[in-house]
């Protein structure tokens, strides 16, 4: 097991989460955290409480740096709105998320592999940038050489996911377009995500 995969399943128990919502998460099993002190949970300050919510986030989006993700807020906060909303908008916006939901992937990490190893295209082009920005319109897709993949055929076929309304994709063609740039509500977590107590966290 990869030092990746290894942390992947270690989040789920550290954070008290099923974060993916998927049925062989160790949480199910074990549900405290690691450790000898794992069962005794004390009550969280709020700082605790900001702190927890920003690890989720960053853990669900296959553990986004903390450089990247401060970046993402200055650009959220950047824009107008709502700038818990607008970080939730640009994090659905990086290829590896747009992949995942799409389902040509079966976790965000294999999503990001995926990418990396140039089996996507964006508007007709190869990109290998797993935190590529996708925009209102672009068309992502998996190259016709790797559209056999048993792996794509394996996460196309789970049944635990669907692909959300922001997202239009024709399985068939393994391609789909991003029609618009969602809110909180619309984002398909198995997990509540709290991205106003990050916004509070950064803003300290």
């Amino acid at each position: 097991m990869t030092k990746r995969l290894q942390s992947k399943h270690k989040i789920d128990r550290r954070l008290g989460v099923n974060l993916w919502g998927v049925a062989k998460s160790p949480f199910e099993k074990r549900n405290y955290g690691p450790g000898q002190h794992g069962q005794h949970k004390g009550k969280l300050t709020d700082y605790g409480v900001q702190l927890q919510a920003k690890q989720k986030l960053k853990g669900y989006y296959g553990n986004v740096s903390e450089k990247q993700l401060r970046k993402y807020f200055e650009e959220a906060k950047r824009r107008t709105g709502d700038t818990s909303e607008n970080l939730i908008g640009i994090l659905e916006t990086r290829l590896d998320a747009v992949v995942y939901r799409l389902k040509f992937a079966k976790t965000v990490f294999a999503a990001r592999q995926f990418i990396n190893h140039g089996h996507i295209k964006v508007n007709g082009k190869r990109v290998n940038i797993a935190s590529y920005i996708v925009k209102v319109g672009d068309v992502i897709e998996v190259r016709e050489k790797s559209r056999d993949l048993a792996i794509v055929a394996e996460a196309l076929a789970n049944q635990e996911r669907v692909v959300p309304d922001y997202l239009e994709v024709d399985e068939k063609a393994c391609k789909g377009t991003f029609i618009r740039i969602p809110k909180l509500a619309d984002v398909p977590y198995p997990v509540q995500m709290e991205p106003n107590q990050v916004v509070e966290l950064y803003s300290r």
